[in-house]
């Protein structure tokens, strides 16, 4: 019986992730502050095309995904997840919550997503159900082509955040806390929900 329970728990802190890692980018999005790099594109995309936020999130999930292909990736159970759920949960928040329009508002909005998010990361990695779509891309090119971890990421993560800025994505303060913070943030997480996982990037 314990045995069997184990699969489920890992199957709940997986959903619980996800679902916790979409309301947290409704909230950043909604304080209006700067969000991650990823989000960015999202907002740049709903400006040029009008499709919703949660739909283009699973969109860009989707691509990404088929870009391991040429890279010889493997998606696991959480891959898949995450391109079918963080988009409708990151919906949901956005129809849940309101903008934040007070500086107070704003800062508390924003410091509440970034923590969600962590919270978040630290139950999806701790899963052990497979990366996200996105992480894949990053450790694919990485075992492809030898590039190091945090050149292959910065330089993603930079294009794909002026594309989207040139699109009219929301780039601000947040952006740069998000940058600076999530890092350290995702490790306390890890060590809580995962103490075996070294400190990892979001699951975005």
């Amino acid at each position: 019986m314990k045995r069997a329970t184990l699969p489920a728990r890992r199957l709940a802190k997986l959903l619980l992730g996800l679902f916790g890692y979409g309301i947290a980018i409704s909230l950043m999005v909604r304080a209006g502050l700067g969000v991650a790099p990823w989000d960015v594109l999202t907002q740049g995309l709903v400006h040029q095309t009008g499709l919703a936020f949660g739909l283009l999130t699973n969109l860009i999930g989707i691509a990404v995904l088929a870009l391991w292909w040429p890279l010889r990736q493997r998606p696991g159970l959480g891959t898949v997840l995450n391109v079918l759920l963080v988009g409708p949960s990151a919906q949901f928040g956005l129809w849940l919550l309101p903008d934040a329009h007070a500086w107070w508002q704003q800062v508390a909005f924003f410091a509440a997503g970034l923590g969600l998010l962590a919270l978040a990361t630290g139950l999806y990695i701790g899963a052990r159900f497979g990366p996200g779509p996105r992480d894949g891309l990053m450790t694919g090119l990485h075992a492809r082509f030898g590039w190091p971890v945090w050149a292959v990421r910065t330089g993603i993560e930079g294009s794909v955040l002026l594309a989207g800025w040139s699109m009219g994505g929301t780039v601000g303060l947040g952006t740069l806390a998000f940058a600076l913070l999530i890092g350290p943030l995702v490790g306390r997480s890890l060590r809580w929900f995962e103490p075996r996982a070294a400190v990892a990037p979001a699951p975005a």
